[in-house]
């Protein structure tokens, strides 16, 4: 799980740095859509991200039964479960539901429009144009941002919580896990929350 886990977080900073690209204009974000479509090691590399993202899902579906199963009748009791744990550790498999929900409309709004249509040998749609298209949608990048937020919740917990699986989880380093764990879930929410912000402005002040 924290593998996984890992793995999925770099990719999370590599995609928002690519997605950026789309601020600076349609050459730019183009030309980063280009390279990822038509690069060797991208298309290496997609069934990895795929395969991690199914581990990953597999393992907290296995933890979360598995969890359940051993506390049984416990899991009805009523306690001050806040002073023990998050909100986002006691519902990490709900957040993961939701997560994996908009995903699914993430990749079929994106991916599969873009670098899919080049793996089966089809033009895909002009990247920057489907980007603001769909970000100029005030609906969509309401749904978007808050997907985007409940995210943070699941990095912020995720992130320390990789590290004490495989072992650092003394006194001195988890407060500092935590703290970095709040960092990191919130230069990922906060950048990928700019791009349809970005993109939603420019299409009001257009309107």
């Amino acid at each position: 799980m924290s593998i996984s886990g890992f793995f999925l977080m770099v990719f999370l900073l590599v995609h928002l740095a690519a997605n950026l690209a789309s601020l600076f204009g349609e050459e730019a974000y183009n030309a980063i859509c280009h390279f990822m479509d038509t690069s060797v090691f991208i298309q290496i590399m997609v069934p990895v991200l795929a395969s991690g993202f199914i581990i990953h899902m597999l393992f907290g579906l296995y933890l979360t039964l598995a969890n359940r199963l051993a506390r049984g009748a416990q899991h009805y009791a009523v306690g001050n479960k806040g002073r023990a744990s998050s909100w986002a550790s006691r519902n990490m498999f709900v957040i993961g539901l939701i997560i994996l929900g908009f995903l699914g409309l993430h990749l079929t709004h994106f991916w599969a429009k873009m670098q899919l249509q080049h793996f089966m040998g089809q033009e895909g749609e002009n990247a920057y144009l489907l980007v603001t298209t769909l970000f100029g949608n005030p609906l969509y990048a309401v749904l978007y941002i808050g997907w985007i937020w409940v995210l943070w919740l699941h990095l912020s917990h995720g992130f320390w919580s990789a590290f004490q699986t495989i072992g650092v989880n003394n006194s001195k380093w988890l407060p500092r896990l935590q703290f970095l764990a709040k960092i990191y879930a919130t230069v990922i929410a906060v950048g990928f929350t700019i791009i349809p912000l970005w993109f939603l402005i420019q299409r009001l002040q257009a309107a």
